[in-house]
């Protein structure tokens, strides 16, 4: 694509799906055969209970997400939102620095309906120690009790937040970076144009198999109409986050549902956008990449052919995990040095 670096990682698409790889297969059986990981499968009640029930630290929930990685502190907090007081949970190298570090601030996946900051402790640890930074995560307000813009309401103070908070945390308010996956993937691209509009500088976005585009467009993507396995995702589940987060009324081209739909997508922060072959956002997020570059950005693609949505959530299943973690990192470490 004109503008835009590629790093490709080869192996087959989603038209490839009968080649999957040992890890990837196993948990496409464990989530099919378990109701509790399909959105479109849960009934009320599992959905309360999904949305309240913490993720216990230690096994098995570790086995499943990842460890953490060693030399990084976590710690929770909170901070005021413009709705009230939100769950932090900050992640800081255990190592002695002796300047500020850059500040990364993570929004969490899970189709604005469920998961929480806990469950990407692997990549926000990893990112953390890798890049010597400060990552600063929230639990941002979820639907359907709180639908659109709720989340990103939450996701933009708490980028405010930290930056006027940085030095506080050992970072430095110039050098601040924004992450997040598939949901979280939409609010990391919806605050860096809120804040390219505020004034507030963003060094750096790093989309992960990132939500760009809610409006029709998505039902002629290649990846969509060929999800026909549902691999983590399906898009029965796509459309039901999309029910459950979009008020009947709202227009989808407003591009805090749909950065892709921004009337200017000049002077944003440079940006890594990984994308994955098995996952049917693959074509979304490439097509907001093109778009990023279209408009001047810097960006880089990073595609993972083998891989299925959410695979960097399951590191010990997703050989691509750590590469695309890797990826992000030094994307990071060019843009906040």
């Amino acid at each position: 694509m004109q503008g835009v670096v590629e790093g490709a990682v080869a192996g087959t698409g989603v038209g490839g799906s009968d080649r999957l790889r040992p890890g990837v297969r196993l948990l496409d059986r464990l989530m099919k055969a378990n109701a509790g990981f399909s959105v479109a499968r849960m009934t009320p009640e599992q959905l309360e209970r999904a949305q309240t029930t913490a993720i216990p630290d230690g096994a098995p929930a570790s086995l499943f997400l990842g460890r953490r990685a060693p030399g990084v502190d976590v710690r929770t907090s909170t901070f005021p939102a413009r709705h009230g007081d939100l769950p932090l949970r900050v992640y800081t190298p255990e190592a002695w620095s002796r300047t500020p570090r850059p500040v990364v601030v993570n929004y969490h996946g899970g189709g604005f309906v469920l998961g929480s900051a806990r469950q990407q402790d692997w990549t926000c640890t990893l990112v953390a120690k890798e890049l010597d930074a400060v990552v600063v995560a929230v639990d941002y307000r979820l639907a359907p009790t709180h639908r659109f813009p709720a989340g990103v309401e939450d996701c933009y103070d708490a980028l405010v937040w930290t930056a006027a908070h940085a030095v506080d945390l050992g970072g430095d308010p110039t050098r601040i970076g924004v992450m997040g996956d598939s949901a979280g993937g939409n609010l990391a691209a919806v605050v860096s144009i809120m804040a390219r509009d505020a004034g507030l500088r963003v060094g750096h976005q790093a989309l992960i198999y990132p939500v760009a585009d809610m409006t029709d467009a998505i039902d002629s993507d290649p990846s969509y109409v060929g999800n026909v396995r549902g691999i983590v995702l399906s898009n029965d589940d796509m459309a039901v986050f999309h029910g459950h987060y979009v008020p009947e009324d709202a227009d989808v081209t407003d591009f805090r549902l749909s950065p892709l739909h921004a009337p200017d997508l000049s002077d944003l922060p440079p940006a890594v956008v990984v994308v994955a072959g098995l996952d049917p956002l693959h074509d979304n997020g490439v097509r907001y990449a093109q778009a990023l570059a279209d408009a001047g950005n810097e960006v880089r693609v990073e595609d993972f052919h083998q891989m299925p949505h959410g695979f960097l959530s399951f590191p010990y299943f997703c050989r691509g995990a750590r590469p695309a973690v890797d990826a992000i990192v030094a994307s990071q470490r060019a843009a906040l040095r």
